[in-house]
């Protein structure tokens, strides 16, 4: 894993470096929106679509969407209550809800499940997102964000926004393929492969570009360690419970428990801009959590 782990790594750390030294003197923002955009709206659906339609699913797809769910609210629970104890106000209270509950579980947890468990893993990643972290997010994440940041979320039906991504409409239709019977085309899978190759790279590269505004915002360290703790600590623990009472075991297990254990989602910061939430204390948890995964998720790996 910490061979898989460095090359990762290796890649984010690339983007970082653009952002500061930015050879194309270019705006390292615009240039992480163009990327991440034409991830979402092209190459993970393609990914997404290859997945899923080739994948195994059953009822174990449902114990890892559950897993995931109690997961994630687990540690919305968890960060709301802290907030309260600590009375921190709406933006901040919206920031630290969203950064301690939403792992990077496809960007991050894909390729490290795939090349540290074997290709059978890489639908446990998309099922334990798209299943289960991402409509969660549409619905209740952005009703909160919407809540503690003050705007009105009336104009984005957060059910209408499920119907708008298109990696989930991905999922949908690959997993009716799936379930239905119908057998993978060669010639379309093939196309599908090549476009979903471009995922990974792309957006390791562009959590790096994210990492900047991380590290200049280091004031807010002390407001996201609970962050920290939540989100690679207290929600594997939890995850990991819930496998155990459920049924999954060995590798399966582990897989989902690696998961839970990723970092804080990089596009979470899209969230927080829009519904004005503190933008730099989600920044500051992005990047304390990515650091700080290359420690724990090998200790994960190597205990289960």
């Amino acid at each position: 894993m910490i061979h898989t782990l460095m090359q990762m790594f290796a890649l984010i750390g690339l983007g970082l470096l653009w952002s500061w030294f930015n050879p194309g003197r270019m705006d390292s923002a615009l240039i992480r929106k163009v990327l991440t955009d034409t991830v979402y709206f092209i190459f993970l659906p393609a990914l997404v679509f290859n997945v899923l339609w080739q994948a195994d699913l059953g009822l174990d797809s449902a114990k890892i969407a559950f897993s995931a769910a109690v997961g994630v609210l687990s540690a919305l629970f968890l960060s709301w209550f802290i907030c309260k104890r600590c009375r921190t106000h709406g933006p901040v209270t919206g920031a630290v809800l969203l950064a301690a509950s939403f792992p990077n579980a496809t960007y991050l947890g894909y390729p490290l499940l795939i090349h540290t468990l074997g290709d059978w893993a890489g639908p446990v990643a998309i099922q334990y997102d798209l299943f289960a972290c991402t409509p969660i997010l549409l619905t209740v994440g952005i009703m909160l964000a919407a809540h503690f940041g003050g705007k009105q979320a009336a104009r984005h039906n957060p059910f209408i926004e499920l119907l708008k991504v298109p990696p989930l409409i991905a999922a949908v239709i690959a997993t009716s393929l799936n379930l239905l019977g119908v057998q993978p085309v060669e010639g379309i899978t093939g196309l599908l492969a090549i476009m979903g190759s471009a995922v990974v790279p792309i957006m390791l590269f562009a959590i790096g570009l994210a990492l900047k505004q991380g590290f200049s915002e280091t004031r807010h360290l002390p407001t996201v360690i609970p962050v920290s703790i939540i989100q690679l600590i207290l929600m594997p623990l939890i995850v990991l419970g819930t496998s155990i009472l459920i049924g999954l075991d060995g590798n399966l297990r582990t897989a989902v428990v690696l998961e839970a254990a990723m970092p804080s989602m990089a596009l979470g910061v899209v969230l927080c801009d829009r519904y004005g939430l503190n933008t730099g204390i989600y920044a500051s948890a992005v990047t304390l959590t990515t650091l700080l995964s290359l420690i724990t998720l090998p200790l994960w790996y190597g205990w289960l």
